[in-house]
């Protein structure tokens, strides 16, 4: 089987979407079928193209991942011949995927990690205007008439079914996670109270909201630590961030990391007491995945995916405030935790997934 993915990042790139197909495309190759990625060129390190553990990249020579709706048309019309099929995600690589499958009769699957509707307005980091119009590029998103949808998770599902979208053209699949390259780290909590945040920066990550609570709880228990282990860019993000731990005089409170291999990143986790997701939504959480994997606690939100994702031992965030989420802080503290069985996403059921709707579309011709 000859797969084009057609992403607007991919690996190095860390973000949920990445690991789900950076995971898929490799084990991908692994049983056999060809596989070519093209994705923006979002760092000029990056060479323009490489091979990646059996995986071809083609990057598209622009900075800007919105650019690569328009950029990246060209080398689609080129490279699109040889394959059988066209994957794509949300939400800059999903209409020129769409388009050039119209042009070159290729039947293209897209998948939605979230859906966030009239959440675009009540989120902080953007302007109105950015808001109306990405709610709009979302909007036309769903009116194309992909092949398949998939949901990355059960509330991702039902979010599309809400938009609209026919559920027999809906195929729900989780992301999925190899555990057993996560089998070898022991969990030992930390003798002072260290909690951790780990992701992309994203305007619906909560971090507006951690950042107050730190400030609140680092006066009440001063030998506590936050770890933020986050990636510097978008620049201009991690710029706003920089200055709101100096405006919360937050500097001594806070250890800054980034880039960690993935080795050191599961061992911080490990050595932490608990690891904070305090997003407005999730359409799957990685974050909160590996961090059951691992045996971490977690401090959720709870919001959009993450009360099918998060088990094990967490503490809810009651309200979508600082002062809710400083409560949640306490209470982890204290380990007053809400246990429940842990749930398992296997990596090999993700790709076994796809494979299943990859030959179902093919053989429909």
């Amino acid at each position: 089987m000859k797969l084009l993915f057609v992403l607007e990042h991919y690996y190095p790139y860390i973000g949920g979407a990445e690991n789900l197909f950076t995971a898929l495309t490799r084990k991908l190759v692994k049983n056999g079928h060809t596989i070519t990625v093209i994705t923006s060129l979002y760092d000029r390190s990056l060479p323009l193209r490489e091979v990646s553990e059996g995986v071809k990249i083609i990057r598209v020579r622009c900075l800007n991942r919105y650019l690569f709706t328009f950029f990246s048309l060209p080398i689609l019309m080129r490279e699109v011949r040889r394959f059988d099929l066209i994957h794509t995600t949300t939400y800059n690589a999903a209409l020129p995927s769409w388009l050039v499958g119209k042009i070159m009769n290729k039947p293209v699957v897209v998948t939605f990690h979230e859906v966030w509707g009239k959440l675009w307005f009540q989120l902080p980091f953007i302007k109105s205007w950015q808001s109306r119009l990405f709610h709009l590029y979302e909007k036309i998103i769903l009116s194309l008439p992909f092949k398949k949808y998939i949901a990355v998770s059960n509330y991702t599902k039902d979010c599309l079914e809400e938009a609209g979208i026919d559920s027999n053209r809906i195929v729900m699949i989780h992301n999925g996670l190899d555990y057993d390259s996560l089998s070898s780290y022991r969990y030992t909590a930390p003798k002072d109270f260290t909690y951790t945040y780990f992701g992309r920066l994203g305007i619906s990550k909560g971090l507006d909201l951690l950042l107050p609570a730190a400030k609140l709880f680092s006066t009440q228990y001063p030998d506590s630590k936050l770890q933020l282990i986050l990636p510097k860019k978008p620049r201009a993000f991690f710029k706003k961030i920089l200055r709101m731990i100096r405006q919360l005089n937050l500097e001594n409170h806070i250890v800054l990391m980034h880039g960690l291999p993935r080795k050191e990143l599961y061992q911080t986790l490990c050595s932490s007491s608990c690891v904070v997701i305090p997003s407005y939504s999730e359409g799957f959480c990685f974050a909160a995945a590996e961090a059951v994997a691992l045996g971490v606690p977690i401090i959720s939100s709870q919001k959009g995916a993450l009360k099918e994702v998060v088990n094990g031992r967490y503490v809810s965030i009651e309200a979508m405030n600082s002062n809710a989420l400083y409560e949640a802080l306490f209470r982890a503290r204290n380990e007053q935790w809400t246990e429940s069985l842990q749930k398992y996403f296997p990596l090999n059921n993700t790709v076994d997934d796809h494979l299943k709707l990859y030959d179902c579309l093919l053989n429909q011709g």
